[in-house]
């Protein structure tokens, strides 16, 4: 059975904005390579995966360490609850409603972690959501969107650590 992971960065001052962030240096992105790897998919909010839809396309330019981390994207499967969307790239899903239905299949029906992606999507699936990943990173942006989209569960702290050169991962499972 699949556990569904709501993770992203986030400011000290608790928003998602990652044209504010400056990018993760090289043990930060090196690790968010190897935790897409691992994945065994993604659910994702519209937003979220327009923004993500940059690592469909290789780019010249890119460093081995770029290339690497869109393969890891490239290669999972995703799932993106949209009503606006007409479709969706390559090793894509487009789920238009039922997301709750989706997300107890996904649980279901594979093994491994399943990120959820965008705070508003996972608001609306808070009752199915088994770890919320906290990447912490030293900045306070001020605007953006909260990494907590309604009200937040109770949650309990399960552990804390250094990320790369400047964030810290705190995990926290409902309580």
């Amino acid at each position: 059975m699949a556990k569904l992971v709501f993770a992203m960065n986030m400011s000290l001052d608790g928003y998602i904005d990652h044209d504010s962030f400056t990018p993760p240096g090289p043990a930060l992105f090196r690790y968010f390579i190897g935790q897409t790897r691992d994945l065994a998919g993604s659910l994702y909010g519209r937003r979220m995966y327009e923004t993500m839809r940059y690592w469909d396309e290789n780019h010249a330019d890119w460093t081995p360490d770029l290339r690497a981390y869109a393969a890891a994207w490239q290669g999972q499967p995703k799932w993106v609850v949209s009503s606006s969307l007409e479709s969706v790239g390559p090793n894509a899903t487009l789920v238009r409603d039922g997301v709750e239905a989706v997300a107890r299949k996904l649980k279901a029906d594979h093994d491994g972690e399943i990120l959820v992606a965008g705070p508003a999507l996972a608001d609306s699936l808070s009752a199915f959501i088994d770890e919320y990943h906290l990447y912490v990173r030293p900045f306070v942006v001020g605007r953006g969107k909260p990494f907590f989209a309604g009200p937040r569960p109770p949650l309990r702290l399960v552990a804390h650590d250094l990320v790369g050169e400047d964030a810290i991962r705190m995990t926290y499972v409902p309580a």
